[in-house]
């Protein structure tokens, strides 16, 4: 785990920190719009966190049940980010069983989906069909 002195972190930084989000800006929107809870307790951005809470993260539409394990004072790579959580067993086999149904859902409407995207010609044809 990296070298960490803080006692408290905003949560916004901690999962911009943690890769959870690409920027701060979208980590407090999600916070801000009750995506993220942390003791079962919806917050605000600016609310610090130590480490020992636990978090719940809702991203499309997959969810972490996390323990904070770690502070950090600027952004990780990502082998050193994953470091600064543990995420529940429970939610582990959740999340999986949640990403294969999404994989296959994909590859079902795959299917249907254009090999490539249209040129002119076949824009043309596709105006004219709507047009009828």
């Amino acid at each position: 785990m990296p070298s960490i002195d803080l006692d408290a972190i905003r949560i916004d930084k901690w999962l911009w920190i943690a890769r959870f989000y690409k920027t701060r800006k979208l980590a407090a929107d999600a916070v801000s719009g009750g995506k993220i809870h942390l003791n079962k307790q919806r917050i605000k951005p600016s609310k610090e966190i130590k480490t020992g809470a636990t978090l719940t993260i809702n991203k499309d539409s997959l969810t972490w049940d996390i323990t904070v394990l770690g502070l950090a004072k600027q952004r990780l790579p990502a082998k050193d980010a994953v470091l600064l959580y543990q995420e529940d067993p429970e939610s582990l086999t959740k999340r999986q069983k949640q990403m294969d149904i999404l994989r296959e859902q994909r590859t079902l409407v795959g299917f249907n989906a254009p090999e490539h995207k249209p040129n002119k010609k076949d824009r043309r044809l596709i105006h004219q069909f709507k047009q009828f």
